[in-house]
């Protein structure tokens, strides 16, 4: 456990995301149940300043991973300002730190090769969970090989799951990605999410209610506010009352969208026109209540 302690204790987490980071640093001490000792090191996480170098020389030497999502998603859809991954990519390079990407929600969504592609960033590490199972339960990461032989067998460090290499998640996998990779997939993803956005903006605009949509291809969140969306403390001052109202109008008229602001909502190749367009009829009806 001391050891476990003095490892997870170095994590430093990325502003606005900051979810691994919690879960990871208050694993241990929770299964134990020791929870006052969890909390204590949930105190201890950072938040790293893309911009400058001043948290990697604070901590300089002693840390293992930046570990990320590239675009987050965790508060809702919010894209990365220009420069942000560029520049972690720099500093971590910089100090010999792993850069692990998150494209648990991004991996062969917003790209073929995911948000590393979109941005041309290369990660040291890349996670990825279950569109490599056409949405059955399993999970992935790699990188690599000087990092990955240091996995069992051939390493050091002992790496197991329940699921890994299930046949019925494989075979779904291995054709949801075959039809992914065929022409126009992509560019037909971009058409679809552009459109329900665009139109969104345009319905809530009318109505008169305060609504931003922030959109990377067919991911798109639209926020109960006036500002801009581009952080985790902008998310937070959304209205999510407002949207408490919106997502059961949206629901009363037939569209079911996830319940909670800060959730995505997502464009699949199984949607068209008739149904953006339904979509953007509903939310016509739904900002019309909110506004009256």
């Amino acid at each position: 456990m001391q050891e476990a302690e003095a490892l997870l204790a170095k994590i430093i987490e990325s502003d606005p995301n900051h979810s691994e980071a919690h879960h990871l640093l208050g694993l241990s001490y929770l299964q134990e149940g020791r929870f006052r000792e969890a909390e204590r090191h949930l105190d201890r996480t950072a938040q790293l300043n893309p911009t400058s170098a001043e948290s990697f020389q604070k901590h300089r030497n002693e840390l293992a991973c930046v570990l990320v999502e590239p675009i987050p998603g965790n508060m809702g859809c919010v894209p990365p300002e220009p420069g942000y991954l560029s520049r972690l990519r720099e500093l971590t390079r910089e100090q010999g730190t792993l850069l692990i990407f998150d494209e648990v929600i991004t991996g062969f969504r917003v790209a073929y090769g995911g948000a590393q592609e979109l941005y041309g960033i290369q990660p040291d590490l890349t996670a990825l969970g279950k569109i490599i199972g056409g949405g059955l339960p399993v999970g992935a990461f790699g990188g690599p090989a000087k990092i990955m032989e240091q996995l069992a067998p051939l390493g050091p460090v002992y790496q197991a799951g329940t699921l890994s290499g299930n046949p019925l998640a494989v075979a779904a996998g291995m054709k949801t990605l075959e039809i992914l990779h065929r022409a126009g997939t992509y560019e037909r993803l971009e058409q679809l999410g552009a459109s329900l956005a665009e139109g969104m903006q345009q319905e809530a605009s009318r109505a008169g209610v305060k609504w931003i949509g922030n959109r990377v291809g067919s991911m798109l969140t639209g926020f109960f506010t006036a500002d801009p969306v581009r952080d985790y403390a902008s998310a937070k001052r959304s209205d999510p009352e407002a949207f408490a109202r919106y997502f059961r109008s949206m629901l009363s008229r037939g569209v079911y969208l996830a319940p909670s602001q800060f959730e995505l909502a997502f464009v699949s190749l199984a949607h068209g026109e008739p149904e953006i367009q339904q979509t953007l009829e509903a939310a016509r009806a739904a900002f019309g209540e909110l506004a009256a």
